[in-house]
This record gives structure tokens, sequence and C-alpha cells, in this order.
């Protein structure tokens, strides 16, 4: 399992809230996070302004013991992909739920995660910047306990990695990945893979530990047809595995790391059969787990609403946003306070689920968002559905990796739905 720098976490909390943070009640401004927390502050009674998304801390805690548990059962480690939340507090709790390492995608976020002392880490692309290598470089020559490794995926990418990590005491380790035709980056078949870890094992700055590879771009659906895709493509990173396996540095621990947060069962089922003689470590990387959603992955995770994994509870939605009716220029149609600079909207609009008005809170049906702008959304109202300006809508949200980059401090609500429990910073 990796460390994290606990200290650099719990400092989160002496950090001051002010106007940098959206959403949040005035009268909070100039209170350290801890001292607000120590308010408890009601989401509806202490001034909280919309738009806001707010976090349910007890689904976040659901899904991380059950994505532990599930992964316990089947044999595979996690290294979730923290480009999900970029937030240091929810690593530091994936990391006590037993994950291996944590995921990153890029150089900027990997100074992130350095910051805050991660000490093992998977760069899920071919690292080619120049000045990013100098500077990983220099972290693992002074941390002996730093543990890196990023894919190559062409004989040109190790070419530049070799030049750019020249002088360099520790060689970087890397994985070959494999891709396939209509996939994002990866060798696109196994003899230009295994030339590409021909052209490892030449360099002097560099380490073959295993193989890696994304099976999510290659469907976008649980049909047959899409599974079966994703079985082919795990059987030709088996393949290449089998290839490679006199030519992998350390013989005692393989890495082979596919996986989003679509098809994790059939990746663990494709990476957990026997290997023969060849030590391997799977490595599931699927982040968005630890919020799950009301849109993409409710349909199409394992432990979504059409589960596919049985014995486990299904995963609950940890997001919502909340935004108020500021007009209603004609009977069915309303506007919301929120809009694509504070919600998700590339995997699917945003889902009425809630209305809150003098009277409570209650369920909100036959309603629909038809569209967004920046800063409002179309909210159609369909008929029995009683809207009325100055109302706020509760709202379920699709697709957790383009909601987490919009708001710097999550307020985290706990089981009441109402009562603040923690703040989530994020670092995009």
């Amino acid at each position: 399992m990796a460390g994290i720098n606990r200290a650099a976490v719990d400092r989160l909390r002496e950090e001051r809230i002010d106007w940098r943070f959206k959403g949040l009640p005035d009268g909070t401004h100039g209170k350290t996070v801890a001292e607000a927390l120590a308010t408890r502050p009601n989401l509806f009674s202490d001034g909280f302004v919309g738009p806001l998304v707010v976090l349910d801390n007890d689904a976040i805690e659901h899904n991380l013991s059950t994505m532990s548990r599930w992964c316990e059962s089947k044999g595979v480690v996690l290294a979730p992909h923290g480009k999900t939340t970029m937030a240091p507090q929810l690593f530091q709790r994936q990391l006590d739920h037993g994950c291996w390492a944590i995921t990153t995608a890029n150089a900027s976020q990997l100074r992130v995660y350095r910051a805050f002392g991660l000490s093992r880490i998977l760069l899920a692309n071919q690292l080619v910047d120049a000045s990013a290598l100098r500077w990983l470089a220099r972290e693992l020559d002074n941390d002996p306990d730093f543990e890196f490794s990023c894919w190559v995926d062409s004989v040109r990418g190790v070419e530049l990695m070799t030049e750019a990590l020249q002088g360099a005491r520790r060689p970087v380790d890397v994985t070959v990945e494999l891709g396939a035709h209509g996939g994002r980056t990866g060798a696109r078949d196994i003899p230009t893979a295994i030339a590409v870890a021909e052209a490892v094992l030449a360099s002097p700055a560099l380490r073959l530990v295993g193989v890696s590879g994304y099976e999510g771009a290659l469907a976008h659906d649980a049909s047959e047809q899409a599974l079966a895709k994703v079985d082919s493509y795990l059987a030709a990173v088996r393949e290449l595995t089998v290839a490679l396996k006199d030519k992998f540095e350390d013989p005692d621990r393989v890495i082979v790391t596919v996986g989003g947060s679509a098809y994790f069962d059939h990746v663990a089922d494709g990476l957990t059969q026997p290997w023969g003689d060849i030590n391997v470590l799977p490595v599931l990387r699927s982040g968005a787990y630890v919020t799950h959603d009301d849109g993409f992955y409710r349909g199409i995770s394992p432990l979504g609403e059409h589960a596919r994994i049985s014995g486990l509870p299904t995963f609950r939605s940890a997001l919502r946003a909340w935004a108020q009716v500021t007009s209603k220029p004609e009977d069915t149609l309303a506007l919301l306070t929120i809009g694509k600079r504070d919600a998700s909207f590339d995997e699917g609009l945003p889902e009425p689920q809630l209305i809150r008005t003098a009277d409570g809170t209650k369920s909100l049906t036959g309603c629909t968002v038809t569209a967004m702008n920046d800063q409002h959304s179309f909210l159609t109202i369909g008929e029995g559905a009683d809207v009325q300006v100055g109302d706020w809508i509760g709202l379920g949200l699709s697709h957790p990796c383009t909601v987490f980059d919009k708001w710097q401090l999550l307020p985290a609500v706990g089981a009441d739905g109402e009562t603040v429990v923690d703040f989530i910073r994020t670092y995009f």
C-alpha cells in the first residue's frame, strides 16, 4: 500500500475560507476549515449560496468499502485514478481502504501528488516532456522510498525519455502500453509493443516492469458486443505479457494494469486467470467508483443499477447539485442557476430528483433538464409538477471526472443530507 503525508493532508483544515471558494457562506470567510466545520453548518439555513455541488460522506464511505472488499475477493489491487477528484483527503481515504497506489494522468497532477507525499504512483500515459522528466528524476533521486512507473508505447517515446533522463541516478520504471484500433494510446499490435519493449531494454535510463492498457475507449455501453470487444483486448494484453515474460526487470513482480470504471469486472477476470510461471501483480485503475454517479456510471458500472457483480451492494451516488429556480418564463419552462461552469454535461445532463420549498424537501418527478448554458440550466416542467421561482432543485450528476474540476472546496454532508461534516479540497 502506498503512503501519504498525513500531516500535509491534516493541514488542509488550517486553510482559511474566503471569496475563492464559491457557494460557501460569507459567515465562514476568515475562518479556517476546521473552525467552520466546528459550527456544523447547515446547507439550507446557514448562508450557503447556489449553485452548490455537495458530496454525500456516507455514500463515499460505502463505495470505498464496497470496492475494497470486491478487490480483495478477486485477488487484484487497486490504483485508482486520482484525476477523478484531485482531492488528497479522498486519496488518503482510498489508501486507508487498501489501495495499492494512486494513478495520475500528467506531470502537473504528479506534482500535486508528490506535494502530499504519495509514495507509489502510476502515470497512465507516456511521459515525454523533458522538463517533467528531469523533475521526476530529481524526485526519484532524492527519495529512495518513492515508487513510480509510467507507460511507453513507441520507440520514439523511449528515445525521448532516455535523452531527458541522462545523468539520473535511478532509472524510471515503465510498462509497455498495448492499445487497439479505435482505442486511445498504446502500441497498436503486439509486434510493435515488443519492439518498444526491446528499446526499453536497450535504454540505460528505463526499466521494463510490466504491461499496461486501457479498455474504456473501446466501448461505451454494456452490450454483449461491447463486453466481447473488451474481452478480446484483454486476451491481447495477456498475449503480450506472455511474449515478454523473460524481459521484465523484476520477475517476482510483473505489473499488468488495465481498467477504468466501466468494465473492471471483466478486467479482473482477465487478469486473474492463471499466468503459469509469470508472477503477475494485477492492478486495476478504476477511479470513478469513489463517488459513482446518477448517469453514465450508474448505467454501465459492474456495481451500478444493472449490476453484473452479485453478492455485494451496488455503489451509491455521492454527488448532488443544488440550484435555485431563478425564472419561470413559461408554464413548462424554468431556468436554474447552474450551468456548464458548475456541473458535468459531457456524459448526460443533470437529473432533477428533489425539490425544496418553504415546506421542506420532497421528491421531484416529471421534470427534465434539456439544455445547459454557461450559467443556466433549462428545466422542462412536466404535468403535475409544481415548480416556482425561488424553489431549490436537487440534481443528480453524471460523470464525476468533470464535476470536481469545477469546485475548489466541496461540502460533504452527513446522513441527514444537510449538515456539513467535511470540506473536500481539490487541486486542478
